[in-house]
C-alpha cells in the first residue's frame, strides 16, 4: 500500500510540473494554416512557445496579401490577427526570386500559375507553379535564384522584422519528394541535392525560413 501511495504521489507531482511548464509557455499565433510551415516553425522554436495556427484560434478568413514586398504582406497578416483576435502574432511571407526573370515569382510565388492564366486546384498548385517556372526558363542558361522570407512579429505592442535568404540555382526537372512549393527545383549553394531531397532536418537548418525564424527565436529568448 505504501508503494502504491508513493507512486500515485509522484504521478501527481509529474502532472503538476507539466501543467506548470505549460502555463509558463508563451502563446504565439503563427498566421498560417500551412501544415509544412507550422511543422518547420514548431521544430525551430522548440518547447518554450505554444505556437497556434489560424485554425487553432478560429480564424477562417483568407487574410489578404496585397503588399508589393514580403515584409508588407507578412505585417498585413500579423496585424489582422492582432486586431481581430488579440494574440501576439507573427506571420511570414516567403517566395522564390529568379535572377533571369527579374525577381519573379517573388510575392506571387504561391499563385504564380494563376497569375499566368493557368487553371489550378489545391492538389496540383505546386506542380502548376513549377511547370510555369520551368517553361519560362526553358531557354535560359542563368539559373541563379534565391528563396527569401520576411517574418513580421507583433509582440507586446511592438512590431519587429526578421529576414532570411538562401542562395542557389534551379535545375531543369523536379527531383525529390520532400518539402513543398519549389523545393524539388532548388539546390542551395554548397549542396548537390534539392531542398526536396535534403530532408526536413537539413532543410530546417539552412533554409530561408529557418534563418529568419532563428532570428525570431533569438529575439524571443532575449525578451
Amino acid at each position: 500500500m505504501l508503494q502504491k501511495t508513493k507512486k500515485s504521489t509522484n504521478f501527481t507531482t509529474h502532472n503538476d510540473n507539466f501543467d506548470k511548464r505549460k502555463r509558463k509557455m508563451k502563446t504565439l499565433v503563427f498566421a498560417s494554416n500551412n501544415a509544412h510551415k507550422l511543422e518547420e516553425i514548431r521544430a525551430i522554436l522548440g518547447e518554450k512557445y505554444e505556437v497556434k495556427s489560424l485554425k487553432d484560434i478560429g480564424c477562417e478568413v483568407d487574410i489578404p496579401e496585397t503588399g508589393t514586398t514580403f515584409r508588407e504582406n507578412a505585417l498585413q497578416k500579423a496585424r489582422y490577427v492582432k486586431e481581430h483576435f488579440g494574440f501576439d502574432c507573427f506571420a511570414d511571407d516567403s517566395g522564390l526570386q529568379v535572377e533571369a526573370l527579374g525577381g519573379e515569382p517573388g510575392v506571387y510565388s504561391a499563385r504564380y500559375a494563376v497569375k499566368n492564366g493557368r487553371q489550378v486546384t489545391a492538389d496540383n498548385k505546386d506542380d502548376a507553379n513549377m511547370n510555369v517556372l520551368l517553361e519560362k526558363l526553358a531557354n535560359e542558361e542563368n539559373r541563379r535564384a534565391c528563396f527569401r522570407t520576411s517574418v513580421a512579429l507583433i509582440y507586446e505592442g511592438e512590431e519587429h522584422f526578421f529576414d532570411g535568404i538562401v542562395e542557389g540555382h534551379l535545375i531543369r526537372e523536379k527531383r525529390g519528394t520532400g518539402g513543398f512549393g519549389y523545393d524539388p527545383l532548388f539546390i542551395p549553394d554548397g549542396y548537390d541535392k534539392t531542398f526536396a531531397e535534403l530532408g526536413t532536418e537539413v532543410k530546417n537548418g539552412i533554409s530561408h525560413r529557418a534563418r529568419a525564424v532563428a532570428q525570431l527565436a533569438e529575439f524571443l529568448r532575449s525578451v
